[in-house]
């Protein structure tokens, strides 16, 4: 099992390497850069376009050099730490990233733990009570998680706290507590605005998950070893918890890699419609901007939650499936 962790791991760095590569090159097809997008917008506005200005922040970005070097020297100063200037907010990426990298992290995190939980334990139930009362019921749950938008989900989630108890729970803080040194009282503020975002980006991943685990955990059941296992006399939970459900488990498993990108994409839409302190506001600014080191900096990080999220699932699989591992 060690050895194909570590093979996993060895493999995943030329991973990263390409996809850092490619994020860069979609980051570089649309024609301009952000001095460009500046310059426009000065115009429009009315403003004078000092050209001097223009030339001279050009070369202070490296944008007067080709894309293959304004790419290694991103690239470069990533191994020291430097994620580059934004030129949007003329700060360096780090400063902007800081707290906003580990409250997406939180979230992603709460989110992901929030549906595979739920998924599981409803998957097995549905799985176990076919056409029952709950069985309906969850199934119902499941294809509101999968149509509705998690954004209109949040403003449902939002309308209805703000109806019922008077709550307003945009945002992660309230006003007072924004700008506030960490107490126990921002802690709990904290706790009462996070259950929106971690449900709301958990829930469409959650109702796939049920439906897969339900779906398999259902075919084999009805298979011929469970039904001659159950003539023996094998205690019923016994019969499903060790055998029908490790199977039914795998594909579970298999898909728990997309279960953290997916997540993380619907954290970027959430976090734009509740106005979370996130990188989703970031990377949309950003990319409007063409601001290249603070979106491919975000597009880094999510991409290592991808690579992370499928050697989670391959080490889930293999500790599952012995096969997997000896392949």
């Amino acid at each position: 099992m060690l050895q194909y962790i570590v093979k996993r791991l060895l493999l995943s760095i030329p991973t990263v390497l390409i996809i850092i590569l490619l994020s860069f090159i979609i980051m570089e097809l649309p024609p301009g850069d952000y001095l460009t997008t500046y310059e426009v917008a000065l115009r429009q506005s009315g403003e004078e376009v000092d050209l001097a200005k223009i030339e001279l922040l050009r070369e202070r970005y490296k944008l007067d050099k080709p894309v293959y070097v304004r790419f290694f020297y991103w690239f470069g100063n990533l191994f020291r730490g430097d994620f580059g200037y934004s030129m949007l907010y003329e700060k360096p990426v780090a400063d902007l990233l800081g707290a906003r990298v580990w409250y997406t992290v939180l979230i992603s995190s709460l989110a992901t733990a929030f549906a595979w939980v739920t998924g599981f334990l409803i998957g097995v139930y549905s799985g176990t009570h076919q056409y029952t009362i709950g069985d309906y019921a969850f199934t119902v749950v499941g294809y509101f998680g999968v149509s509705v938008p998690n954004f209109l989900f949040a403003l449902l989630l939002m309308w209805g706290a703000f109806s019922a108890f008077g709550l307003s729970l945009g945002g992660l803080f309230s006003p007072e507590y924004a700008l506030a040194p960490w107490s126990w009282r921002k802690l709990l503020d904290l706790l009462q605005h996070l259950w929106i975002p971690v449900i709301v980006t958990g829930t469409a991943t959650m109702a796939g998950l049920i439906r897969v685990l339900r779906g398999n955990l259902l075919d084999e059941i009805n298979k011929p070893y469970v039904t001659a296992a159950r003539a023996r006399g094998v205690p019923e939970n016994k019969l499903t918890w060790k055998y029908p459900l490790r199977v039914a488990i795998i594909p579970f498993l298999s898909t728990a890699g997309w279960t953290l990108p997916n997540i993380i994409s619907g954290a970027v839409v959430t976090g734009i419609v509740l106005n979370l302190p996130t990188v989703g506001t970031l990377l949309m600014d950003a990319l409007k901007a063409q601001d290249m080191y603070l979106a491919g900096s975000i597009i880094l990080i999510l991409t290592m939650f991808t690579v992370i999220g499928t050697i989670v699932s391959d080490i889930l699989l293999a500790w599952a499936d012995p096969r997997a591992r000896l392949s």
